[in-house]
Order: C-alpha cells, then sequence, then structure tokens
C-alpha cells in the first residue's frame, strides 16, 4: 500500500507533466520550467516514500 509520501510524489509529477505540456503548447516557457521543477520535487518525494516503505517492512 502507499503511503502519503508516495501518493503525493505521483500526483506532483503527474501535476507537473500537465504545466510543462500545457506550458510548451502554449509557449509559455515559465510554466515549462515550473512543470519540470513539479516533476522533480515528485520525484525525490515518493523516492523518499519508496524508502520508508521499505524500510518499514
Amino acid at each position: 500500500m502507499a503511503n502519503k509520501d508516495q501518493a503525493e510524489g505521483k500526483a506532483k509529477d503527474i501535476g507537473g507533466k500537465l504545466k510543462e505540456e500545457v506550458g510548451d503548447a502554449a509557449g509559455n516557457d515559465d510554466l515549462k520550467h515550473e512543470g519540470q521543477a513539479d516533476q522533480a520535487e515528485g520525484k525525490v518525494q515518493k523516492g523518499v516514500g519508496d524508502a520508508e516503505d521499505k524500510l518499514s517492512d
């Protein structure tokens, strides 16, 4: 079962991908870069959740 960090990290990653695509389609580099940053943050948070999950096993 996914823990809070895994779920929130995945949600940030998906939201970031959406922002990046919208920014790319609209020609808005700021939004595109913000989306990429959100994806990175989400992947880190999910990684923390994965590590917590392994430690609790």
